[in-house]
């Protein structure tokens, strides 16, 4: 098993899905998971494009940290269209403390291996990542 200090290597299919999601925007999200058993981030979900933001973090477990990004549609003052991809790294307050350290000593190498997100979040409780805090950093 891994040290938590030394972080885990990142699967080619998140990368894979990542660069889908940014170049062809056929997912409305991704979230990403650490299965300790491969040492591997791993993609375990896929949000399909019709999917809202609700049902986006009806996927987050309560007790267990997550890597995400989010493709989030919006509409200026001037009526322009536009999206932004959101990096999200959920890690609950509830969760354990051993899950927060290995997902905080990955967190930078994961980024690294998906360049193109343009606005990070940390969140540590659903308030933290609500839509309105989600829309005011794309505005």
């Amino acid at each position: 098993m891994a040290n938590a200090a030394s972080g885990m290597s990142v699967h080619d299919e998140c990368k894979l899905r990542f660069m889908e999601l940014k170049a062809k925007r056929n997912y409305r999200y991704i979230i990403f998971k650490i299965d300790e058993n491969i040492q591997q981030v791993v993609v375990e979900k896929l949000g399909k494009k019709e999917e809202t933001y609700d049902d986006f973090t009806a996927c987050l477990p309560e007790n267990e940290c997550r890597y995400t990004v989010y493709d989030f549609n919006f509409t200026t003052e001037e009526l322009c269209h536009k999206s932004k991809i959101f990096f999200i790294a959920w890690s609950p307050d509830t969760s354990k403390i051993r899950s927060k350290m290995v997902y905080a000593s990955t967190k930078d190498r994961f980024k690294r291996e998906i360049d193109g997100y343009q606005i990070e979040l940390q969140a540590t409780d659903p308030t933290e990542m609500s839509l309105e805090i989600v829309r005011a950093h794309a505005l």
